[in-house]
C-alpha cells in the first residue's frame, strides 16, 4: 500500500508507544554492558595503569584504538545527512534521522577514552585547548590539541544539525502529545507553526549547515590521522593517512548505520518507510568506499617498497607475517574483500546476508586500527627496543562496554524521538487530492 501523509504519522507516533517486552530485554542486557566498563574503569582507577596491557614501548593500545573507531563511526551520519542532501539522493531521507543519531551518540563514547587513557582522570582538563593562568598554555603545534579543537567543531555542528532537523517532526509531536510529553516536544519545537515564512528560513539554514558540515567529514578524521602521520615511527609517516582515514571511517560509519538500521526496520515495524532498496543504496555505496579503503592497502605497501626506506619495508614485511598476521588478514578479509560481496543482487536484498556482512565490516574496522597503531608501536627503530602488547580483561571489559553505552543511547532515542524524517518523507509524497466536499466553493463571477 503506498504510503500517505496519516500513514507516515501514524508510523512516526507507532515507534514512540510504551515499549514491548523485547525493548526492555535488550535494554537490561545493553545496561549490563555499560556497567560492566564502569566497573572496569573503577577497578582501572583503583589500581592504577598497569592493569592494562600497555607498556614500553605500546603505549596507544586499545584505548586509544577504540576511540578512533567510533571517531570513524560518527561520519557516516554527516555523509549520509549533509553530503547526500546535497547531491539530491531521494533515499537517504528514510535512514538519515538515524544516521544523524549515531553521529552524536559515536563521539559521545569517543570521548569517554582520553579520560580512560590517560589514567587520572581527575587531571583531564588538562587536555582542553584553553589558555591557564598558571602559564601551562597548550602546544597548538600538536595533533592532539588539533583533535581537541576539530571534534568539538564537529559535535557542536552536528548536533545543531540534527536539532534543527527535527524541528517540524517535533512540532508534529506537540500537536499529537499531552501532558509532560506535549511540554517537552513544545519546548525543543522552538515555536514552529509551519508558516511559509518559517519553512523559508528553515529550509535556507538547513542547507547552510548542511555545506558548513560536508567539510568536517573530510577535516576531522584527517585530524585524527595526523596524530600518527606527524611522527616519525615507522608505518605512520606516510601522506596517504588523512584520505585512507577518511575512507575507511566512511566505511565503519555505513556499516555501523546499516547494522542499527534492519534491526529497528523490523522491530519498530518502518518496512513500509526503510524500505529495502534504500537499504541495497547503502550497499552499493559500502562497495564504493571499500574499494578505496583496498586500494589504499594495496599503495600503502607500494610506497613502503618504492622508497626503499628498509624500515618502512621491514614493518610492511612484518604486518602480513608476524606476530600480529592474524590481526592484518581479519582487516583485508573484511574491509577489502568481504564487502565486495555486495556486487551480488542476493547480498543486497537478503537483509540477513547484509546484517552479517555490515557485522564482519564493523570487525574489520576495529581491527584496521589496531593493526596500524600496535604493530608499528612494537617494531621501532631499535630491535632492543621492541616488545608485545597484549590486551587486558579490564580493556576487554571497558571496550565490550563502550558498545553497551552505544546502543543503549540509540535505544534511548529510538523511543523518545521520532527516528525517521517523517516532514522530509511526506514531501516526497504527491499531495492529497481533495474531494468536493473539500474543496473550495467557486465565487461567482
Amino acid at each position: 500500500m503506498a504510503a500517505s501523509y496519516s500513514s507516515l504519522t501514524r508510523d512516526t507516533l507507532r515507534t514512540l508507544e510504551r515499549p514491548r517486552r523485547w525493548y526492555w530485554l535488550i535494554v537490561l542486557a545493553l545496561l549490563g554492558l555499560t556497567g560492566l566498563l564502569f566497573a572496569a574503569w573503577g577497578y582501572q582507577i583503583h589500581h592504577g595503569m598497569g592493569v592494562t596491557g600497555l607498556n614500553n614501548p605500546v603505549g596507544w593500545g586499545a584505548y586509544i584504538t577504540t576511540m578512533v573507531f567510533w571517531i570513524g563511526i560518527a561520519h557516516a551520519g554527516t555523509l549520509i545527512s549533509a553530503i547526500l542532501l546535497l547531491l539530491r539522493a531521494r533515499w537517504r531521507t528514510s535512514i538519515y534521522r538515524i544516521s544523524e543519531a549515531t553521529t552524536l551518540f559515536a563521539l559521545a563514547t569517543a570521548g569517554l577514552f582520553p579520560l580512560l587513557h590517560m589514567g587520572r582522570l581527575w587531571v583531564g582538563f588538562y587536555i582542553l585547548p584553553y589558555p591557564s593562568g598558571r602559564q601551562l598554555w597548550p602546544n597548538f603545534r600538536s595533533p592532539l590539541t588539533w583533535d581537541v579543537l576539530a571534534i568539538s567543531t564537529y559535535l557542536t555542528v552536528s548536533a545543531i544539525f540534527f536539532l534543527v532537523g527535527m524541528i517540524p517532526d517535533l512540532a508534529m509531536l506537540r500537536d499529537k502529545s499531552t501532558g509532560l510529553r506535549k511540554k517537552i516536544f513544545s519546548l525543543l519545537s522552538f515555536g514552529w507553526q509551519g508558516s511559509s515564512r518559517q519553512w523559508r528560513h528553515y529550509t535556507a539554514g538547513y542547507l547552510f549547515f548542511a555545506a558548513l558540515a560536508t567539510p568536517l567529514v573530510i577535516s576531522v578524521h584527517s585530524v585524527v590521522s595526523w596524530d600518527f602521520a606527524m611522527s616519525v615511527v615507522p608505518g605512520w609517516h606516510t601522506t596517504i593517512f588523512a584520505p585512507y582515514f577518511v575512507a575507511g571511517a566512511i566505511l565503519s560509519g555505513l556499516a555501523m548505520v546499516m547494522t542499527i538500521v534492519i534491526p529497528m526496520r523490523h522491530l519498530l515495524q518502518l518496512k513500509a518507510i526503510i524500505r529495502k532498496d534504500h537499504l541495497a543504496a547503502m550497499a552499493k555505496l559500502v562497495i564504493l568506499v571499500s574499494l578505496i579503503v583496498g586500494y589504499a592497502y594495496g599503495v600503502e605497501f607500494f610506497i613502503a617498497w618504492y622508497s626503499g626506506n628498509p624500515y618502512e619495508e621491514y614493518i610492511f614485511r612484518y604486518r602480513p607475517t608476524g606476530d600480529y598476521a592474524g590481526v592484518f588478514w581479519i582487516m583485508v578479509l573484511c574491509n577489502a574483500v568481504v564487502p565486495l560481496l555486495f556486487f551480488f543482487c542476493r547480498c543486497r536484498t537478503d537483509l540477513r546476508i547484509m546484517f552479517a556482512l555490515a557485522l564482519l565490516i564493523n570487525v574489520g574496522m576495529w581491527f584496521e586500527r589496531y593493526n596500524i597503531f600496535v604493530s608499528s608501536l612494537s617494531r621501532d627503530y631499535l630491535p632492543f627496543a621492541w616488545g608485545q602488547y597484549h590486551i587486558s580483561w579490564v580493556e576487554g571489559a571497558i571496550v565490550l562496554g563502550s558498545f553497551g553505552l552505544f546502543f543503549s543511547l540509540v535505544l534511548l532515542f529510538v523511543k523518545h524521538l521520532p527516528a525517521v524524517a517523517t516532514t522530509e518523507l511526506k514531501e516526497a509524497l504527491d499531495p492529497p487530492l481533495r474531494t468536493a466536499k473539500e474543496a473550495p466553493a467557486e465565487e461567482p463571477s
